[in-house]
C-alpha cells in the first residue's frame, strides 16, 4: 500500500474522510429540526439533475451522481483529518 508523509497510510486518510462525511451528513439530518442546530444541515447539492441513460440494445446503463455538501459534513471531514494527524 502507498505510504504518505511520515509513513502514514493514505488509504486510512481516505477512509477517515469518508467516515467523517457520512457521520457529518447523518448528524446534519438528525439535528435539522432542532432550532439552534438547524444551520448544520445548510449546504449545497450539485451533480446531475437527471440520470444519464446509455441504451446499448442488450444492456442499459444508468449513470447518476449527486453530492450534498453540508456544514456538518465539512466539520466531519475536518475532525477526520485531525484524527488522522494525531494517529
Amino acid at each position: 500500500m502507498a505510504k504518505g508523509i511520515a509513513g502514514k497510510n493514505n488509504w486510512a486518510l481516505v477512509l477517515l474522510i469518508l467516515i467523517g462525511v457520512v457521520l457529518g451528513g447523518f448528524l446534519g439530518n438528525l439535528v435539522s429540526g432542532v432550532p439552534g442546530l438547524s444551520w448544520l444541515n445548510y449546504g449545497k447539492t450539485f451533480g446531475f439533475s437527471s440520470p444519464m441513460v446509455l441504451d446499448l440494445g442488450i444492456m442499459v446503463l444508468t449513470f447518476a451522481l449527486t453530492i450534498n455538501i453540508t456544514i456538518a459534513g465539512i466539520i466531519g471531514v475536518v475532525i477526520a483529518i485531525i484524527i488522522y494527524r494525531l494517529l
